[in-house]
């Protein structure tokens, strides 16, 4: 690494003194220095130092490519920083990083916290939904926040939601010889906070979070009747088989509860919906769910609309299949790929029938029926059959 130009270096509150003598010597040499303005105070590096722009854009540092830079981070540079967005754009001989403590460690360790059992978010630049998968009776949960103002919208926020019980830590300067720790009940939260407040650490309590299971209630989505129901959407999901990092087309969203389960599995979807008062629904429980960054909607009809998109490791079709779409779906699965069909109408269903003779899988036939009153007693209420064919490349 003798030949790197850029060097990434983790700072906390301590400043220059917690620097590595190979941080301090890379620092001194520097002919440009970035990072945020409270990061350069730290450094003391006076007129070599360049604030991050806001909003924040990495490209800004290859413009000293060639000479001798540093960029200054919060603690460890690639945990919710800027060291994995500047390293994707650079070759591995050009940087070297000296990253230090993170603020998620030392706020475990003041906390006697197992980290390994902890949530870490950051949510400075995100929205608080993004808690909403983690929370659960005793999550202990540490996040980074924008600023102290954050910290009075996230108390609301958690009150509002049920976990208004839960307690929370206010951590300011951590690291540093103003470093201060404060325990508070969420739903009595009244204190003012100090600029230099880096995060915020909850064990939630209160109401319960949502189910790992598959086939969450359908009360939890935004719909207009057209949603996989719970015990199908669940066969659903079976099929489909989600692993973390893969990708989903949910082709005819409605409702996005597919792409929603998917995404809380780890993965990414692809929601494919043709109107717009679905397409909002399904937007609306994305972000409800907190998986708005793990859910494209893209509108339009199928296949025209996903012939510009990625390739997928799974492809559910709702309802509304045809043989142009089918041919238009099959031709651009590569091999592996795992695609789920349901079918509610006649022809539909024939078409699942000739297609699982053609190409195998599995095809089976779901009735299911609900206990309805019926007078002064109660009787069987029967939803329509589901033909369900799942197959894989």
């Amino acid at each position: 690494m003798a030949d790197s130009w850029l060097t990434i270096i983790g700072i906390g509150e301590d400043g220059l003194a917690g620097l590595s003598e190979a941080s301090r010597k890379a620092l001194a040499s520097a002919e440009t220095v970035f990072g945020g303005e409270r990061h350069l105070a730290l450094a003391g590096v006076g007129s070599r130092g360049r604030p991050w722009p806001v909003p924040f854009d990495a490209n800004i540092v290859l413009s000293c490519r060639g000479q001798p830079t540093v960029v200054l981070a919060s603690g460890d540079p690639f945990w919710h920083g800027a060291g994995a967005s500047l390293a994707e754009k650079l070759d591995g001989d050009e940087w070297i990083a000296h990253p230090a403590p993170s603020t998620f460690s030392l706020a475990a360790a003041r906390l006697g916290w197992r980290l390994e059992s902890v949530t870490c978010l950051g949510l400075h630049a995100a929205p608080f939904e993004r808690l909403v998968p983690h929370l659960a009776q005793n999550a202990r949960i540490i996040c980074l926040v924008r600023d102290a103002a954050a910290v009075d919208k996230l108390v609301k926020w958690l009150t509002e939601r049920g976990w208004g019980a839960s307690l929370l830590w206010t951590l300011e300067a951590l690291g540093g010889p103003r470093e201060y720790i404060n325990q508070h009940r969420v739903d009595l939260f009244a204190e003012d906070i100090a600029g230099d407040l880096v995060a915020v650490a909850v064990l939630a309590r209160g109401t319960q979070g949502i189910p790992r299971s598959s086939g969450l209630s359908d009360d939890l989505f935004v719909h207009d009747g057209q949603i996989t129901k719970r015990p199908v959407r669940a066969l659903a999901l079976s099929a489909l088989a989600p692993r973390p990092g893969e990708r989903l087309w949910d082709i005819g969203a409605g409702s996005g509860s597919i792409s929603v389960e998917w995404a809380l599995c780890g993965g990414m979807a692809t929601a494919v919906e043709a109107r717009e008062d679905r397409v909002a629904n399904i937007g609306r429980n994305a972000t409800a769910f907190g998986l708005s960054h793990r859910i494209t909607i893209v509108t339009g009809k199928a296949p025209e609309a996903f012939a510009t998109l990625d390739a997928p490791d799974a492809v559910f079709i709702g309802g509304g299949l045809d043989s142009t779409m089918f041919d238009a779906i099959w031709s651009r699965l590569s091999g592996g790929t795992r695609l789920v069909a349901h079918a509610v109408t006649l022809e539909t269903e024939a078409l699942l029938g000739e297609l699982h003779q053609r190409h195998g899988g599995e095809l089976m036939r779901v009735e299911i029926a609900h206990a309805a009153p019926l007078g002064r007693y109660r009787s069987w209420e029967a939803a329509r059959p589901v033909v369900q064919w799942s197959t894989v490349r």
